[in-house]
């Protein structure tokens, strides 16, 4: 596990923009299961999470349509939350960062490290908000 004064300040990038931290598993299924639609990010300590995945995230909110609920868990820290959370990306494997968008309950986007790694906080912003317009 990551020392917490690392994770901190990464966790309140995005708390501060209105995420809700989700620490265990209850609360993974609690926002999961909500009706409308909930976009989920898996946090982490790496340089994409820091240099593309947080500051898109932030920036696609910038858009008309966006998600009823924001929520995130931490990689490599609140370890429980982010099993549960992996659980309902099936059948995606296991990816730290990554962003999910659930409707009423239901995985209907994901982007996986992958897709994450090599862009830019632009090119994460834009995909999300068209993301948006289709699912919001």
């Amino acid at each position: 596990m990551y020392p917490e004064a690392i994770v901190t300040p990464m966790k309140a990038e995005l708390t501060t923009a209105g995420f809700l931290e989700l620490i265990n598993p209850e609360d993974v299924d609690k926002a999961v299961n909500e009706e409308g639609t909930v976009l989920m990010v898996v946090n982490s300590v790496c340089g994409c999470a820091a240099g593309a995945c947080r500051p898109g995230v932030k920036k696609s909110l910038e858009n008309t349509k966006k998600p009823s609920k924001l929520t995130t868990v931490f990689a490599g820290f609140d370890v429980d939350a982010v099993n549960q959370a992996r659980k309902h990306f099936a059948p995606y494997p296991p990816s730290s960062p990554a962003i999910a968008l659930f409707k009423n309950g239901e995985l209907v986007h994901f982007i996986e490290r992958h897709n994450i790694e090599g862009h830019n906080a632009n090119a994460i912003s834009e995909h999300l908000k068209a993301v948006y317009d289709e699912f919001c």
